[in-house]
């Protein structure tokens, strides 16, 4: 049998008749070593709506994408399956040769029998099996595409990043870099993340504040970069490229264009401390627990409790001179 198997074609319909051609790839041995592909293409061409079913060695090649479109000129066909590899790598492939025999790109639909079926099955039995019903779900489906145009639209080149973890961090740094402008949005009062609880980061062992703590200044000071703490996203209207987001900022009591993070509104606030409890934990498990007192005084800064009830913490003896009798220096 050749490679290009006719199967079984139809005298071309009437306008607006549905015409599916079904190709099966051999990619090679890739597919054919496992999957029946003859047994395959001599089975679609029996499927209502399926005007000529083929296989080919390679239908990505040159040859096998001449083959689709002498076929859709000659045959009248208006949709077409291609049951191969990934459509990661040839999907972009076949639309275009699709487009170039004046069919929509978009009447096109692929079936990957390779990495979904040839190459993860052992029985060739069970794999022409799974590869048919994928073919044929194909070409089920694709009775149902729609012809689309490609256009081109005006976009807002900014981009908003939720979350100011580490992530989010390098994300707005690298983006700013570009020439972008960037706004920044953290629902906590400071940026960070996760990462700014942590000691050391792994594999390395390095300071997880050393790699931090420079990318957390070079956001505030970035000219591309917008940050908005204490603030979190209420309302996400359009498309991509065209957002347009409400952001919620909460109440902070201070006005950050004259803060200079003394934090002296946070101990002085004569509201409740804030967060009353404190928690000293290895994993799962609390090792000392306490709790934030009032004020002592209003005129003292600094809540009435001791960090040292929570760590076991002592401060350590300074060092004292005492002179001694007779002694030489």
């Amino acid at each position: 049998m050749s490679n290009a198997d006719t199967g079984r074609t139809d005298s071309a319909g009437s306008h607006g008749e549905l015409r599916i051609g079904v190709y099966i790839c051999h990619c090679g041995t890739n597919i054919a070593k496992t999957v029946d592909v003859v047994k395959v293409s001599e089975a679609l061409a029996d499927t209502p709506g399926v005007a000529v079913s083929r296989h080919y060695r390679f239908m990505c090649s040159d040859p096998g994408q001449e083959l689709i479109q002498k076929d859709i000129r000659e045959l009248g066909i208006n949709r077409v399956v291609v049951a191969a590899c990934s459509p990661l790598m040839h999907e972009a492939t076949f639309r275009k040769a699709v487009e170039g025999a004046g069919l929509n790109r978009y009447y096109f639909e692929m079936a990957n029998i390779r990495e979904q079926v040839s190459w993860v099955t052992v029985d060739p039995r069970l794999a022409t099996r799974k590869a048919l019903q994928l073919v044929r779900g194909a070409a089920a489906r694709v009775k149902f595409h729609e012809p689309l145009e490609m256009r081109r639209v005006p976009i807002t080149r900014q981009v908003l990043i939720v979350g100011g973890g580490i992530a989010g961090i390098e994300a707005a740094l690298q983006i700013a870099d570009a020439g972008y402008k960037v706004i920044l949005v953290e629902k906590e009062a400071s940026i960070g993340g996760h990462m700014s609880r942590f000691d050391k980061t792994f594999p390395t062992l390095d300071c997880a504040a050393c790699i931090l703590t420079p990318k957390m200044v070079a956001v505030g000071k970035h000219p591309n970069i917008r940050l908005l703490t204490y603030a979190e996203i209420d309302e996400v209207k359009g498309y991509v490229g065209n957002f347009t987001v409400r952001v919620k900022k909460k109440a902070r009591y201070v006005d950050p264009a004259l803060c200079n993070s003394c934090g002296s509104c946070y101990e002085a606030c004569p509201s409740r401390p804030y967060p009353l409890e404190r928690r000293l934990m290895l994993g799962k498990e609390v090792i000392r627990e306490g709790k934030a007192l009032e004020i002592r005084h209003p005129g003292i800064m600094g809540p009435d409790h001791d960090l040292t009830v929570l760590t076991g913490a002592q401060p350590m003896p300074e060092p004292v001179s005492v002179p001694v009798k007779g002694a030489t220096t």
